[in-house]
C-alpha cells in the first residue's frame, strides 16, 4: 500500500520556520509508519541563487535595522499578501512550484511559512492544484500574511490566535489550537548525568544563553559580560549558532575563559542542555520560546525584534513563562533564584504543571494525523 505523502513549504527568513517543518516530519514519521515526508525551503529550492541572497538581505535587516522590520510588520499586519505581490513571487520565484507539486503527488501539503502558503494557495485558487493544505503559524500572532481563504485547517499557538484569524473571517472549525510543533527530541526527558558528561559541564546552576546564530547578541553584550560575573557560582553555557565570528570574540576574552562558561557554536542537541538548564535565556523566536516551554524552562528575553518578537514575549511574560532582560538587577535575582536549589525546584514544578495545562508537544503532530484520516 502506498505510504501517505506530506510535503512541508517553509522559507529561510528565520531558521524557527524551517525547524517547525523539520520538527513536524520527523513526528509524523514516528507517529505513523505509513506516511512519507518531505521539507523544502521554496526559494532556495527553487531558485538556489537569488533564494538565499534574498534570506541573507532580510537577515542583515534584522540586525541593522529592526525598527524597520517592526514598522513593515505592523504596516501590513491586517493584510494578507496582495494579489499583485502573489503574482510576482510566482511568476519570479515559484514558476515551477505547480511542477514539483505534481511530481511529488502529496495528499497534504503544509505550510509553515506564509510566502509558501499564498503560493500554494493561488494556485489552488487558480484551479491549478487540488490538494489539502494545512497553515501551521509559527509564532504568538496571527499576521494577515498568514491568511488565505484556500487554506483547508489552520494549526495555531493558542487560543487567542485563534480568536484573532475568527475575527479576520476564518471559519472557527478550520483552526485547531495545538502549539507550535518540536522536535520529538524535545518529547522526553534526558538523562543528567549523561549530559553533563557528554559537554564536559558541572553538576550546578546554570543558566543556557542562545540567539547569536544572525549576530543579534553582539548588541547586548554589557549584559553578557555581566552574567561572567557569576561565573564562579553559576555555570554559563552560550550557544553562538553559527556565528563563529562571535565565538571567535568571546574566546579570546578573558572573562569568558573559565571552566564555568562554555562557548558552543551550532548544536544539535540543544534538548539536552536545555535538560541540564535552570534557566533559559534568548531572544523570543516562536521556535526556541516554545521550546523552553516544553521542558518548562524560565526564560530571560533580551530586546525582541520589533513585530512578532514582540507578540511571543508578551505571550510568555503574561502567562509567567518569563520575563524581559533588560538590567543588571533582573540578572541578580534570577541567578541568585536559581542558587536556591529547593525553593526553585518547587517554582520548576509549578511551571511544569502549567505548562502541562497550556502545551503538549505531541499535539501538533496528532492534529495532522487526525486530519489526514
Amino acid at each position: 500500500m502506498r505510504k501517505k505523502r506530506v510535503l512541508l513549504l517553509s522559507e529561510g527568513f528565520g531558521s524557527g520556520h524551517t525547524q517547525a517543518a523539520y520538527a513536524l516530519a520527523v513526528g509524523l514519521r514516528l507517529s505513523s509508519p505509513d506516511i512519507q515526508t518531505r521539507v523544502i525551503e521554496l526559494g532556495k529550492f527553487l531558485n538556489p541563487v537569488v533564494g538565499p541572497l534574498i534570506v541573507s538581505a532580510y537577515r542583515k535587516t534584522v540586525s541593522k535595522q529592526p525598527k524597520l522590520v517592526g514598522m513593515m510588520y505592523r504596516s501590513n499586519y491586517h493584510k494578507s499578501l496582495n494579489r499583485f505581490t502573489q503574482l510576482a513571487l510566482h511568476r519570479v520565484f515559484y514558476t515551477h512550484t505547480s511542477q514539483v507539486i505534481d511530481q511529488l503527488k502529496p495528499d497534504l501539503i503544509i505550510c509553515t511559512h506564509p510566502v509558501p502558503n499564498a503560493v500554494v494557495s493561488r494556485l489552488k485558487r487558480l484551479g491549478e492544484e487540488d490538494v489539502q493544505l494545512c497553515t501551521v503559524i509559527t509564532d504568538y500572532d496571527a499576521h494577515g500574511t498568514w491568511i488565505s481563504q484556500e487554506v483547508n485547517h489552520y494549526l495555531v499557538s493558542t487560543p487567542k490566535v485563534k480568536r484573532k484569524l475568527i475575527e479576520r473571517g476564518v471559519d472557527g472549525d478550520r483552526i485547531e489550537v495545538t502549539g507550535i510543533p518540536v522536535h520529538p527530541s524535545f518529547w522526553q526527558t534526558s538523562e543528567r548525568d549523561e549530559v553533563l558528561k557528554q559537554f564536559g559541564l558541572r553538576d550546578m546552576p546554570t543558566v543556557l544563553v542562545m540567539g547569536g546564530g544572525w549576530g543579534l547578541m553582539d548588541d547586548d553584550d554589557q549584559l553578557l559580560d555581566y552574567m561572567t560575573e557569576w561565573r564562579d557560582r553559576v555555570q554559563l553555557i552560550i550557544c553562538v549558532g553559527s556565528n563563529e565570528k562571535m565565538k571567535e570574540k568571546l574566546l579570546q576574552e578573558e572573562r569568558f575563559v573559565h571552566p564555568n562558561v562554555h562557548i558552543l557554536g551550532f548544536t544539535r542537541e540543544v534538548s539536552k542542555l536545555m535538560d541540564v538548564a535552570d534557566l533559559l535565556v534568548t531572544k523570543p523566536g516562536g521556535m526556541t520560546c516554545t521550546e523552553g516551554l516544553s521542558k518548562g524552562l524560565p526564560m530571560l528575553f533580551y530586546k525582541p525584534i520589533p513585530g512578532q518578537e514582540e507578540e511571543n514575549s508578551g505571550y510568555f511574560v503574561q502567562n509567567g513563562f518569563a520575563e524581559m532582560l533588560n538590567t543588571r538587577e533582573t540578572i541578580d535575582k534570577w541567578f541568585k533564584r536559581i542558587q536556591e536549589r529547593e525553593a526553585f525546584a518547587e517554582f520548576r514544578q509549578a511551571l511544569l504543571r502549567k505548562r502541562n495545562e497550556q502545551y503538549d508537544p505531541k499535539e501538533c503532530t496528532d492534529a495532522v494525523l487526525r486530519f489526514m484520516q
